[in-house]
């Protein structure tokens, strides 16, 4: 009586051998050492074969080892990114501009979030980003606490930090915010305006500080008044709640936003409240997000150019990594004022 086929154990989970480097030099018909040069991109190959070796890496779903490349050349090609927010417009785009140059060097990211930056937050995130094994690490931490002398920076690694004061023997980039409030203040003071009121960022925030210290700056050295500070938190709702107050007052003829979301929130209040804008109150922001110049009216704002930070920070880690650095100066990108319809002459 012949065996029960069904007694015999049959492995339906047996996996496809993974395709080797000499199956690719066999099915292309070449040595071994010119696969290797192939997939490591070596130039010391002519273009036929080149176009040969990889016609058959594709074929066979040939993937090359990267884990064991980078053992050999002691690179990783990747790049730890720590963020504390990804809400911010400035941040979204300087990692996006990151994310771009960085794939086009070759280099893929690894984004690490943070709630606060404290010092065991970001020591952490460093951690985290050594068990991921990176070639170095990018900083986006805007707040104070990354300026404070006891925040120390793990060695080991190369760090660009990008928009922050912080002294640390590594390049800093950032937007000029100096530059963008003066010429924001001072556009408005030329406009005829005796003075510009400011609505401000989160007082823990460096780019929010930048600005209020240039506007205030720049009314002192016009011999203008400078009236009280008003602070919003980055949101339209902020701006909204402190322009109600602002509406009412008949002696505001312009006002300087910290941000182009808090200065859509203050140009509803106006318009709520009957003040045209910019025939009774100018409104100028900062950032030129992308809905700025469809704002009623469009809004005069300072454009910030996240890209090229977020590029010049990149190509600043990329020379520490090839052992270029380190750098520690500090790179700032001009910011430029864009004038629309919000901001007018004093009536």
């Amino acid at each position: 009586m012949g065996e029960d086929a069904s007694s015999t154990p049959v492995d339906t989970r047996a996996r496809r051998r993974e395709v080797s480097m000499a199956d690719v030099a066999a099915a292309a018909g070449v040595s071994g050492q010119t696969v290797s040069r192939v997939a490591n991109g070596r130039s010391n190959v002519d273009p036929e074969t080149r176009e040969r070796v990889r016609a058959a890496m594709n074929s066979l779903g040939y993937r090359p080892n990267s884990a064991a490349r980078a053992l050999r050349s002691g690179r990783f090609h990747s790049i730890g990114v720590i963020m504390f927010s990804l809400s911010s417009y400035g941040n979204t785009r300087t990692l996006d501009a990151v994310a771009s140059v960085a794939a086009d060097a070759g280099y893929s990211l690894t984004l690490i979030t943070v709630e606060s930056a404290t010092q065991s937050d970001v020591s952490g995130a460093f951690v985290r980003l050594a068990e991921h094994a990176v070639d170095g690490v990018v900083i986006l931490i805007e707040t104070h606490r990354l300026g404070e002398t006891e925040l120390a920076l793990p060695s080991g690694l190369p760090v660009v930090v990008v928009d922050s004061n912080a002294e640390y023997a590594y390049p800093v980039v950032d937007n000029d915010q100096a530059l963008g409030a003066r010429l924001a203040t001072e556009h408005l003071l030329d406009l005829g305006h005796e003075s510009v009121v400011h609505i401000s960022g989160p007082l823990e925030s460096y780019a929010a500080e930048r600005r209020r210290t240039a506007w205030r700056e720049t009314l002192e050295a016009r011999g203008a008044r400078v009236p009280e500070v008003l602070v919003g938190d980055w949101t339209a709702d902020s701006g909204y709640e402190l322009g109600r107050g602002i509406a009412e007052r008949a002696d505001v003829t312009a006002v300087f936003v910290s941000n182009d979301q808090m200065a859509l929130g203050l140009i509803r209040a106006l318009h709520e409240a009957g003040r045209a804008v910019p025939g009774d109150v100018s409104v100028v922001g900062f950032d030129d997000t992308a809905d700025s110049s469809n704002y009623w009216p469009p809004l005069t704002t300072v454009r910030q150019h996240f890209d090229w930070v977020g590029e010049a920070a990149i190509r600043a880690l990329l020379a520490e990594i090839d052992g270029d650095g380190p750098h520690t100066e500090r790179l700032l990108v001009p910011t430029e004022l864009v004038v629309r319809e919000s901001s007018g002459p004093r009536a």
